[in-house]
């Protein structure tokens, strides 16, 4: 009987810990499949082509998917749909925690494309006068950091104080020149550089452009580390092995190897952890 007895007790404790097991890993401690979401641009080929194979090589399964908007991402990782979303800056998410009421956090740098000012029509900063016209993103970090370069040119001055999650162009007021700033999608402005004398244009949609350069641009930002684009996750996941996992692959020489060998990224801001 007590021979029994004790059996069972070791297949009872058995089970505990295999139900122990399977609750860490639906917690998503110890999980191999990972949900990663993008935007549209060149941060999904850098993932795809420099990150997916460390990855797989330790043995996860990546589900990728590409949003058409950037605003669906991150009511997505809130629902759960995805685990890490690789579009946005440090900037954007705490204003978007705020929003939505989310807790997350980042943890790891990945070679950002700055800002940049383009133009069709113009080869010189020299050339903007009274009455040229502009292109800004409409979203409020992105259109801050544009004006930012404009205030750096002398083309306008920005009130003391202004937010960088609720910017709005009101207290912009022209300095040197009176430009005539159109705000538009982020996405359009490099598409509306031939009807415009200068646009500010993102750097992710210079990268996947055809035959253009970062380096190409009359005025290029220098990028604050509150608009560099993060690798972001719930931060209750902070601890788990796959996000310790996903930002060593960015830290990685491997990662490192494939970036510098792409001429595309020339330009790119760099992590520190490769210098």
């Amino acid at each position: 009987m007590k021979k029994l007895l004790g059996s069972a007790l070791g297949i009872s404790v058995a089970l505990l810990l295999a139900g122990c097991g399977d609750e860490s890993q639906a917690s998503g401690e110890n999980k191999k499949e990972v949900k990663v979401g993008f935007g549209v641009g060149t941060y999904e080929q850098q993932f795809k082509e420099g990150i997916l194979p460390i990855l797989e090589e330790k043995g996860y399964t990546v589900d990728m998917t590409t949003f058409s908007q950037n605003m669906q991402l991150n009511p997505a990782m809130k629902e759960g749909s995805i685990d890490a979303s690789i579009f946005q800056s440090t900037a954007y998410m705490e204003g978007i925690n705020d929003e939505l009421d989310m807790n997350m956090t980042g943890i790891v740098y990945v070679p950002s494309a700055p800002q940049g000012l383009y133009s069709e029509h113009h080869s010189s900063l020299d050339e903007v006068k009274d009455g040229s016209t502009v292109g800004v993103p409409n979203d409020p970090v992105n259109q801050e950091r544009a004006v930012n370069i404009l205030e750096e040119l002398g083309w306008v001055t920005v009130a003391d104080g202004a937010d960088v999650t609720d910017f709005n162009l009101s207290g912009v007021k022209p300095a040197d020149y009176d430009i005539d700033i159109k705000v538009l999608d982020p996405a359009q402005i490099l598409v509306s550089l031939q009807d415009i004398d200068f646009g500010i244009v993102n750097g992710n949609y210079i990268a996947s452009a055809p035959d253009r350069k970062i380096t190409d641009a009359l005025k290029i930002e220098n990028t604050p580390e509150q608009h560099r684009i993060i690798v972001s996750i719930e931060e209750e996941n902070e601890d788990t092995e796959w996000a310790r996992d996903l930002k060593e692959a960015y830290e990685s020489d491997e990662f490192k190897k494939y970036i510098e060998s792409n001429e595309e990224y020339d330009g790119f801001i760099m992590l520190e952890a490769w210098n």
